[in-house]
């Protein structure tokens, strides 16, 4: 086989919709929410847990706040904060670079946001002074999650726009 010269070259540009418009700008502006979001809970919720007064308070049997379950609780969302804002960074610089690995990481992303938040709140109703205070709100956020997922991950999975666009 001899190789192309410059006028045999065909610039592969995928057939039907593509680019990053679309239900896409959505996602990306999903994105930024989340990392808002985490960085939000991060710093108002779970690092103000870690600091020694409130962590003597719930995890010190002394304490009538006290329950087992609140330090493994705390550092459970600790990491995962963590953890998710940096996969939302890698994400969205997949989104942005259009690699083709990026609509198995948004299937990824919903379904860990909908299992973590499961599993959070399957473990805060242990204790009994989280499951009083339990105002609905987290089987709402749950519902809201599994709503979103039946959306956005067959979105992934059969969008045109997502086919063509992330093929690097």
């Amino acid at each position: 086989m001899q190789p192309q010269t410059e006028e045999q070259k065909v610039d592969y540009r995928p057939l039907g919709i593509s680019g990053l418009g679309g239900w896409l700008v959505l996602v990306q502006i999903g994105l930024y929410l989340t990392m808002i979001m985490v960085l939000v809970q991060l710093f108002q919720y779970s690092l103000t847990a870690l600091n020694p007064g409130t962590w003597e308070i719930l995890t010190s049997d002394q304490s009538s706040f006290y329950h087992p379950w609140w330090g493994a609780i705390i550092i459970f969302e600790v990491t995962y904060n963590v953890l998710f804002f940096i996969f939302s960074i890698v994400t969205l610089v997949m989104f942005y670079r259009k690699k083709s690995v990026f609509p198995r990481l948004m299937i990824i992303f919903y379904s860990i946001s909908l299992a973590v938040s499961i599993i959070d709140y399957l473990l805060l109703l242990q204790i009994p002074i989280a499951r009083e205070l339990e105002d609905g709100s987290g089987l709402t956020g749950i519902v809201r999650l599994v709503i979103t997922c039946a959306i956005w991950i067959p979105y992934f999975i059969k969008s045109e726009r997502v086919r063509n666009t992330f093929i690097r």
